[in-house]
């Protein structure tokens, strides 16, 4: 302990002893009583210790000129307080009285002393009196405590964390050799390294010799003063003409160094933070722009061709029908399977920034209205659904103008055989040939005219038969439609006409009949046999002639078996031709034997025996070409149940192994070995085989456009159908897909929080344990037993977790979310405080930033990033172009609106 003694150097030496380091003190306290009576020692520090208190009084716009006169009201001590310590002191007292002073400096020494610095031997009253060495004492202390204090390096701090900072910086520089704060510092050597170590382009080093001090001294402090804002402490002179320079007026000056370039490597550390942070703004941000163009490109072309798929207007003809298949089959195969891959590829996109906006702790994405993934997803559905009914449509078409065509032909057929038989008869029926005729004559024309009547009614059938297809062609809404009702009108009219002439010709020959007697009953019965004859060749060959179509083999065989039938009957039709003949041959028999010389042709028919010898002829003639015709259409159909049969099998064979597949990418997704990245290549290579498979679907596809071309509708070999094995076959390939993106995710995940290999298989291993039905995901329950097995409890715990990975409510977590969850409880990530800090260090502290900090603290497009997106900053102490980094960063969470 120091021995007693009396006066002011013994209060102030007793007062450093106080706040210094003890070991510190018990070293240096023999100097400083020394020191003290040295009037240099006093001239040094008051020089350093006034220019220190103006650097911060400068701030408040003021400043002292002598150090123990300008704090004796305690006013501008109180202000010096407030200013470094950045806190609000209590009030001062305006008066001009001793009292009022006293008060003021005991404000200010209470503040010091709240700080945790012990004042000894030192009262206000001694700084209102002006003592030199107490206030020069007090100002030391401050300087201790708010400049030298928090200086800690390497777990040294105060005076030794100075001291191994200057010296790890100063290490490289020749003819400097740090060890103390005042002989070190004599030749100015030590200045200069520590400003040319942190600002190369202030100093230049290698000019500087060691033998003149003074200009090394001057040299370091003016460039201090002009570059690095640092006043100017003490004059070249004082240092070198003093046997050993003051300690605390060096430890002084040399902390206004540390803080100056300890600031500007924070500001580094700031720049580079905001730096990470925008650049994953920025690229999040660009993968959004990408979705939307994407996600709107595919919508629109979804937009555009739905209303084609919807258009229904009809065609005229098949080939016109099949013309539209083969655009619709083009459609398929060449249009539709790049946006197939597109809307992959914009799941995969949006799940990859999903995971990113997580892994960077940011909000998701949410797209804009209507481009949300499950808005595309029913804008596909919307598509496929009216894809299915358009194909439908032209099938139906096509066999609707089919049958169109069938019906009109055969329309068109039995019109011309009904004008072709009713062409004359009007003419027949208004004829008066009765009235000059003989009584055997009119008894002929009757008899011709029941045989007439006996035509008509055979007739009648054809009539209603060319009445219904007409009827149904309209139904079908035939093109001709307007033709086809003209000519069917035309008849029905002429029908009704030759009814009533057939009527009114009948009742006139009645009215004769009474006058004629004679009647040739053979003629008659001639007549009567000959005309139904002659009407079922007709109908004979009508049928032989008739067009016909079939779907399958059962069809053509009904017709082979009814035409059969037909030929089993001609036998006995052969007999009644050959019995109608033998009534014209006896008639020419009794003609002959009884010397009657006929008058002509029958009169009770205009059917003779040429005609229907040569109408059974053709009849005949057509047999073998029916015959022909129905094989061959026979052949048709075998060789379409060929097509049938090669498509079922190929359809049966792709059908199973989509399926197996589907069920083996299940169990690999769950049961995956080796690292990530092997996982990744091993399902890309198994993504790689997948699609070798796609001539085996090719060659099926193959398949069904010639049995589409074959105009085959039905298949009794196999339950698939080619839009079944299509949609099973794209499902197959997004899982796949899917699948790969999932580790993809994982793999980012690993990366971006750090996660080891061996966790991911813990977590791997935890997630498969629980998740008993091999879903790839758990249910709420599993997940809960999932939680306890990793030490959570509780049930409010468990909601809370749940709430995080599974935000939607649809009560499952998937490996992925399962994933996030435990990153986001064993690693940190970026928060919005973090960037608002690295923000104020930027901005000097203060509650703004103005552009032109954040152009030169920041890279060009980085800072031109944050001045576009940054708010005015409108607090009470803003000036002109102040900007509101605080928002912005809270933004940047999504806290707020950006």
């Amino acid at each position: 302990a120091p021995i007693e003694t009396t006066g002011d150097e013994w209060k102030y030496t007793d007062f450093y002893e106080e706040i210094e380091d003890e070991t510190y003190m018990e070293q240096e306290n023999d100097w400083d009583r020394d020191l003290l009576l040295d009037p240099a020692w006093e001239k040094q520090q008051r020089k350093t210790f006034t220019a220190w208190c103006n650097s911060h009084l400068r701030k408040a716009g003021t400043q002292i000129e002598n150090i123990e006169e300008d704090f004796r009201d305690g006013l501008k001590l109180m202000l010096l307080l407030e200013v470094i310590s950045g806190e609000r002191l209590p009030k001062p007292e305006r008066g001009k009285m001793r009292v009022h002073k006293i008060n003021n400096v005991n404000k200010a020494l209470d503040f010091i002393a709240s700080k945790g610095v012990k004042l000894v031997s030192i009262g206000a009253e001694e700084i209102v009196d002006g003592n030199a060495k107490m206030t020069l004492g007090m100002i030391w202390t401050i300087i201790l405590r708010f400049a030298i204090q928090d200086i800690s390096v390497e777990e040294t701090s105060a005076k030794e964390g100075l001291l191994l900072w200057c010296q790890r910086k100063t290490a490289p520089y020749k003819n400097v050799n740090v060890q103390n704060f005042h002989i070190s510092w004599k030749d100015g050597l030590a200045f200069n390294a520590l400003i040319h170590r942190h600002r190369p382009d202030l100093i230049d080093y290698d000019s500087l010799r060691k033998d003149d001090p003074v200009t090394n001294l001057n040299n370091a402090f003016e460039v201090a003063e002009k570059h690095l804002d640092i006043p100017k402490m003490l004059d070249a002179e004082d240092i070198v003409n003093t046997a050993r320079p003051d300690e605390k007026a060096i430890m002084t000056y040399v902390s206004s160094f540390y803080h100056a370039f300890s600031g500007a490597q924070k500001a580094e550390t700031a720049a580079n933070r905001i730096c990470k942070v925008l650049a994953v703004n920025q690229e999040n941000e660009q993968m959004m722009e990408d979705y939307e163009k994407l996600a709107s490109d595919l919508l629109e072309w979804i937009r555009r061709t739905i209303p084609w798929l919807e258009n229904r207007t009809q065609e005229k003809t098949v080939n016109d029908m099949q013309a539209k298949q083969e655009d619709f089959r083009d459609y398929r195969c060449v249009h539709k399977p790049p946006k197939v891959q597109e809307k992959c590829q914009l799941e995969i996109s949006f799940n990859t920034l999903q995971t990113k906006l997580r892994l960077s702790n940011r909000p998701a994405f949410m797209p804009s209205e209507g481009r949300m993934v499950s808005d595309i997803n029913g804008a596909w559905h919307t598509l496929e659904g009216a894809e299915k009914g358009y194909e439908e449509w032209i099938l139906s078409e096509i066999r609707r103008l089919e049958r169109l065509e069938h019906l009109a032909e055969k329309f068109h057929q039995k019109a011309a055989i009904h004008e072709s038989w009713t062409d004359g008869k009007e003419t027949m029926l208004t004829q008066k040939d009765y009235e000059t005729s003989t009584l055997s004559e009119v008894k002929a024309l009757l008899r011709k005219h029941e045989a007439f009547e006996s035509d008509l009614a055979a007739h009648q059938d054809r009539v209603e038969q060319i009445a219904a297809i007409a009827q149904e062609l309209n139904e079908l809404d035939y093109y001709d439609s307007a033709s086809v009702n003209t000519r069917c009108q035309k008849i029905c009219d002429q029908w009704d006409v030759l009814g009533a002439l057939t009527q009114s010709r009948k009742e006139s020959l009645e009215r004769t009949e009474k006058q004629l007697e004679s009647i040739d009953e053979l003629y008659l019965e001639y007549a009567k046999r000959a005309a139904p004859f002659n009407n079922w060749m007709e109908g004979a060959m009508e049928d032989l002639q008739d067009m016909f179509i079939v779907h399958n083999i059962e069809e053509i065989q009904g017709l082979i078996t009814a035409h059969e039938q037909f030929k089993s009957t001609l036998s006995e039709a052969n007999k009644e031709r050959e019995a109608i003949q033998s009534i014209q041959a006896e008639v020419q028999k009794i003609a002959q034997s009884n010397g009657i010389k006929l008058s002509g042709a029958n009169p009770y028919t205009t059917i003779t025996p040429e005609s229907i010898d040569n109408k059974w002829e053709k009849a005949m003639a057509m047999v073998p070409l029916r015959d022909n015709a129905l094989q061959e259409e026979l052949n048709r159909q075998n060789s379409n149940d060929t097509l049938r049969a090669k498509f079922a099998t190929q359809a049966n064979t792709v059908g199973a192994y989509i399926q197996d597949k589907m069920e083996e990418i299940g169990r690999i997704s769950i049961e995956m070995n080796g690292t990530l990245e092997d996982q990744l290549t091993s399902l890309k290579e198994y993504q790689k085989n997948i699609m070798s498979y796609m001539p085996e679907i090719n060659k099926l596809e193959s398949f069904h456009q010639l049995i589409q071309e074959a105009l085959i509708f039905d298949n009794q070999y196999t339950s698939y159908t080619m839009e079944h094995l299509r949609v099973g076959w794209e499902q197959l390939l997004t899982t796949i897909a899917r699948t790969i993106n999932e580790v993809e995710n994982q793999i980012l995940t690993r990366d971006a929080k750090g996660i080891s290999q061996e966790q991911l298989y813990e977590y791997r291993a935890s997630f498969n344990h629980f998740d008993k039905d091999h879903s790839g995901a758990l249910m709420a329950e599993e997940f809960k037993a999932c939680l306890i097995s990793l030490g959570y409890d509780g049930d409010g715990e468990f909601s809370r977790i749940m709430g995080i990975v599974d935000p939607n409510g649809s009560g499952a977590v998937t490996f992925q979310a399962f994933i996030d969850f435990m990153s986001t409880e064993t690693t940190d990530t970026d928060t919005a405080d973090q960037v608002i800090a690295s923000f104020k260090i930027l901005a000097a502290d203060k509650n703004y930033i103005t552009a032109e900090e954040l152009r030169r603290e920041l890279p060009p497009d980085q800072a031109e990033y944050c001045i576009a997106r940054m708010a005015p900053y409108t607090g009470h102490d803003a000036v002109p172009g102040a900007l509101d980094y605080m928002s912005f960063s809270t933004a940047l969470y999504g806290e707020s609106d950006l």
